[in-house]
């Protein structure tokens, strides 16, 4: 909200304007995890390490302000420890997308949910959602296209890579101050 206000001076009207920011207003960013991913990059780690899904969520919101955060997984054969990871995902409080198969290909083909985080991201933003920016946890270099427009518009926040020892390359020229190491002692000791 933008209010004018006007200032005689001297006998000159001085016209300003105040922008009003609501101090209650929060942040809204979103953040997507690219489960294989984040699965992968830290139980592949050495020493390999287990994510508390839980604890990340709540990272994810107290140190860059994520409202909804979406996990995105692959088609996986339906067993007892699925659905307990099922579980697990959405009582931590992750919106849990699946990436679509057709019957022919179930088990056949691994999930690849990179075209479909990058189309939501895209989606948001053509339609004008309400939000301010895009948290992408993956160190996948198929997103490089995708974070290098979102930071061109300003609606990019950080990427975190589950591990740097395995994150694209492409980042690099990105800047650090738009990615991070969740296999840094100090953020792992949050989320494991």
């Amino acid at each position: 909200m933008t209010i004018e206000y006007r200032i005689v001076y001297n006998a000159k009207i001085i016209n300003f304007h105040a922008k009003i920011v609501n101090m209650n207003s929060k942040t809204k960013n979103i953040a997507y995890v690219d489960g294989q991913n984040l699965h992968m990059g830290t139980s592949k780690s050495e020493p390999k390490w287990k994510i508390n899904l839980s604890r990340f969520r709540i990272y994810l919101e107290k140190k860059y302000n994520v409202d909804k955060a979406y996990y995105y997984l692959g088609y996986v054969q339906e067993g007892d420890k699925i659905e307990h990871l099922y579980e697990e995902i959405q009582s931590a409080g992750f919106i849990l997308v699946f990436r679509q198969h057709s019957s022919t290909m179930l088990g056949k083909k691994k999930g690849n949910v990179d075209s479909d985080i990058i189309f939501s991201v895209m989606k948001r933003i053509y339609k004008n959602d309400d939000f301010d920016k895009i948290i992408l946890v993956s160190g996948d270099g198929d997103y490089k296209m995708l974070v290098d427009f979102l930071i061109e518009e300003k609606r990019f926040e950080k990427i975190l890579f589950p591990n740097k020892k395995f994150a694209s390359s492409l980042y690099k020229e990105i800047g650090a101050q738009y990615f991070d190491n969740l296999g840094n002692k100090d953020i792992r000791n949050k989320i494991e």
